[in-house]
């Protein structure tokens, strides 16, 4: 496989832009997101977890007793995108799992630089475990993209805060290194949907005034105490701008003495599971986030 090579399944790779969003094309970006019709299908429930915080909430089909819980954040580059984006696969979480799946609505930078996005999902997560039907014993938190990358920090905070102990943190292409962006050793033609200055963008809104002295938990990459934290599952694709970071993050996990399972895709490109959602290896990709939700909740 070269560099430019695809997986076989994701037809419209090669059709795709490097990049969707930048400084001039945010606010449209954003806007058309706005524009999306909510589903209704997915049943799920806004409830307010903090100011200026709001959760949707998915519950299996039939609860009987405390259930295993999912705090789940959504990805967009950490400036864009919105907790009801991912609604169907949380509807689909929550019943294949028997979970109670919480989505938050997290404040966008640059608006909200760091550390408020943090901290609204701490806000999500503290909200799931007073849910008088969780298990607090069995809960997961996750996201992917930036979603990723915030659950990472998460997983980190939550262990410095000690209040509560996730049993997995479930990073699908996890964002955790500002220092991609500035990379030149990797090939550009190999991405689709996010690239170097996607990345640079998203990173500089989200730092904003510590961008000069970049707090460890703001990029996860950054931090130098992986110990005690959450076993991790990691996958990401080969064609992915943030393959090498997440593989180098999965080493350091390990070397830390956390358990990690790491999932590579060769050939998938950055979203393709969201952008391609019905062939056969974004199907695989999913499968194999629930087996590892289901093993970290015991079966």
């Amino acid at each position: 496989m070269t560099t430019t090579d695809f997986h076989p399944d994701l037809r419209l790779a090669r059709f795709l832009p490097h990049s969707v969003v930048g400084p001039r094309r945010l606010r449209l970006i954003r806007g058309l997101m706005l524009l999306q019709p909510t589903r209704r299908d997915t049943h799920a429930v806004v409830e307010q977890a903090g100011p200026g915080v709001s959760v949707r909430v998915f519950r299996p089909a039939s609860v009987s007793g405390p259930r295993p819980g999912l705090l789940w954040i959504h990805g967009g580059g950490l400036i864009m995108g919105s907790a009801a984006g991912d609604d169907r696969k949380c509807r689909a979480l929550a019943d294949r799992l028997g979970a109670i799946v919480v989505s938050v609505d997290y404040r966008l930078a640059p608006e909200y630089p760091f550390p408020i996005p943090l901290e609204d999902c701490y806000t999500g997560l503290r909200w799931l475990a007073a849910h008088p039907d969780v298990d607090t014993d069995r809960i997961a938190i996750g996201g992917d993209s930036a979603g990723g990358g915030l659950s990472a920090a998460l997983a980190i905070l939550a262990r410095d805060r000690g209040r509560i102990r996730p049993v997995l943190q479930l990073l699908a292409y996890p964002m955790l290194d500002d220092r991609s962006s500035d990379r030149t050793d990797i090939d550009p033609r190999r991405f689709r949907m996010w690239d170097q200055d996607s990345n640079r963008l998203g990173w500089r809104s989200y730092l904003g005034s510590s961008a000069a002295t970049i707090p460890p938990l703001a990029v996860p990459a950054r931090h130098e105490d992986l110990t005690g934290l959450p076993p991790a599952w990691i996958g990401v694709g080969t064609h992915d701008l943030f393959h090498d970071e997440d593989v180098a993050y999965a080493r350091r996990l390990r070397a830390a003495g956390v358990d990690c399972e790491l999932e590579i895709v060769p050939g998938a490109y950055h979203g393709f599971d969201h952008v391609e959602a019905r062939t056969g290896v974004s199907r695989a990709f999913f499968r194999a986030q629930v087996t590892a939700l289901r093993n970290a909740f015991g079966g």
